[in-house]
């Protein structure tokens, strides 16, 4: 991190920011937060970002020991980047402020996010008292992107991965999921097939 200025602020909190708190830090630890990614992948999540800066953080956050990459083994054989053990204990933190934004008056309520931000609103909006008996694993679908959604013992877990067994699938679009979910609109106004077990679709969805 030679060259970047910092606060010079013997409060943790400040170090933290030294750390992550550079343009577009903490929306890569968001698209990181459900698995590992190419350069193209978080391109793709941040299309805002120029190559130059988000090669730059990638480095930076590499150097601070939030990010690293790797090799993938065959087939793939590609290099992505993935958080550290130490990287993913911000989850709690983006999850915190994303509901703390979700209140602020000048926020955009139409603007898209990615969908990785969009899987992460499912954490926030999560409620375990909704349904304390739910236990289910169920497989979500947005084009090309797959995610495992498992709810057990009152927590809602993510991961980038279609679910070995799942009861039911859930397969839509990205704009749908999003009226869905964050919008509430009824499942029979939208363009989203599901097989399996409806039912736990249902309750998944009365728990946000």
């Amino acid at each position: 991190m030679t060259g970047k200025r910092k606060y010079g602020d013997g409060c943790a909190a400040a170090h933290a920011l030294d750390l992550i708190g550079e343009r577009w830090g903490l929306l890569i630890v968001r698209e990181l937060l459900l698995g590992p990614k190419r350069f193209t992948e978080l391109q793709a999540g941040l299309p805002n970002a120029s190559s130059n800066a988000l090669s730059q953080r990638l480095h930076e956050l590499e150097e601070s020991g939030v990010v690293q990459r790797r090799k993938l083994g065959p087939p793939a054989a590609v290099w992505v980047y993935e958080l550290t053990e130490w990287g993913l204990d911000l989850e709690p933190v983006l999850i915190h402020l994303g509901r703390w934004g979700r209140r602020s008056p000048s926020r955009d309520p139409h603007a898209m996010a990615s969908v990785d931000a969009l899987m992460l609103a499912l954490r926030s909006h999560f409620d375990p008292d909704a349904d304390p008996g739910l236990s289910a694993t169920i497989a979500v679908r947005l084009g090309d992107d797959r995610f495992s959604v498992r709810v057990s013992g009152g927590t809602l877990t993510i991961t980038r991965a279609d679910p070995a067994d799942p009861v039911a699938v859930i397969d839509t679009d990205l704009r749908s999921f999003a009226a869905l979910v964050i919008k509430k609109r009824p499942l029979k106004d939208l363009p989203v097939a599901i097989k399996g077990d409806e039912e736990a679709v249902h309750r998944l969805l009365a728990t946000l």
